[in-house]
């Protein structure tokens, strides 16, 4: 019996089709200042009322509706998810079902320019292990004390905003802490690139490129590659001026209510490693 794999688009149709009539759904007439009307014969609003208050034809949102293959613009999508009052996970993932790159809007869940307490704590809890959280670009929305002590340039606040990329591309290549820079760097730029593709024309995004690729020939070769690989566990060696050679295995974990961003655990890979980690932490200044 032979397999038939269908394209992605047909997969997502039937699912779109299902998640804009359980949207709908719920809103009711009066939540949106419409009549309640005669006796309706299923729950929220009609398909030619969601039409209406967006803007866009019936037929067209019908055929969106019923998961037909139809083009849906950026800011049809964006009408369609005001009527429907999506919460921007919810708006993230109207796009995805329609196949149209996601722009996240500033400050939201994707830009987030921080942590919670609770998740400081976690980051704090996990020393003497470097720990950080980033987000897809690479901007360190959290860390612990270690990290800091193993990582961050003498003298840089803590609190300062930090990007990683344009810190190890802006620096002096013999200033770099990664003992195997080149190779460490293009999976990095590759990582970035890859989340890259569901924000592309976002402008916070296209600005961080566009300046990037501006202060560093270098990163922009590795951008123009056009090279993506997926964020994953790895052992990387650190050069430290107190310690020298530290080899660390970088674990990810998910952050709740935070979908791009990773916290990430540096691991000690040998004795020597954790014994060097442990001395460079019982020197931080814990918060």
């Amino acid at each position: 019996m032979t397999t038939v794999h269908r394209p992605a688009a047909d997969r997502r149709r039937p699912e779109l089709a299902s998640f804009l009539r359980s949207r709908r759904a719920r809103i009711s007439p009066q939540d949106v200042g419409l009549p309640p009307g005669p006796r309706r014969r299923t729950p929220g609003l009609r398909r030619e009322e969601v039409a209406q208050l967006a803007g866009v034809g019936v037929t067209w949102y019908t055929w969106l509706e019923q998961g037909r293959p139809i083009n849906a613009s950026a800011q049809v999508l964006d009408a369609v998810s005001r009527t429907l009052r999506l919460d921007p996970t919810e708006r993230e993932h109207l796009y995805q079902l329609a196949g149209v790159p996601f722009v996240s809007p500033a400050g939201g869940p994707a830009d987030a320019a921080g942590v919670s307490e609770d998740v400081q704590r976690v980051l704090d809890a996990l020393n003497p292990l470097p720990a950080v959280v980033y987000n897809s670009r690479y901007d360190v929305l959290g860390d612990n004390a270690t990290y800091h002590t193993l990582f961050a340039p003498p003298g840089w606040p803590r609190e300062a905003p930090r990007n990683v990329l344009r810190a190890l591309f802006t620096a002096e290549p013999t200033r770099c802490p990664l003992v195997f820079r080149d190779s460490e760097l293009k999976i990095m730029v590759a990582t970035t690139r890859a989340a890259y593709g569901r924000h592309v024309g976002d402008p916070v995004w296209e600005r961080f490129v566009a300046d990037l690729s501006l202060a560093s020939p270098e990163f922009a070769g590795l951008w123009a590659s056009g090279d993506v690989v997926p964020p994953g566990p790895r052992t990387k060696t650190f050069r430290h001026e107190e310690e020298g050679l530290i080899r660390l295995r970088s674990e990810s974990l998910s952050v709740n209510g935070m979908p791009e961003a990773r916290l990430v655990v540096y691991i000690p890979a040998d004795e020597d490693s954790r014994a060097k980690v442990e001395r460079l932490s019982a020197q931080a200044v814990v918060r």
